[in-house]
């Protein structure tokens, strides 16, 4: 015989289960210190001042 699930309980299980995925994504994503955005942000910076240096006008 099969198991009686509540639906409502299903659903709420599945949206919470999605909201910790979506969690666990967004962690990896946006989940840099400060140095490290500091560091990533002065490298985009350098690598656009050496290209616009070397521009031909």
């Amino acid at each position: 015989m099969a198991e009686i699930v509540n639906l409502r309980q299903a659903r709420k299980r599945l949206k919470r289960q999605e909201k910790a995925e979506k969690a666990a994504e967004n962690r990896t994503r946006f989940g840099r210190s400060k140095a490290e955005r500091r560091k990533s942000d002065a490298e985009r910076d350098k690598t656009a001042r050496d290209l616009d240096g070397k521009k031909l006008d």
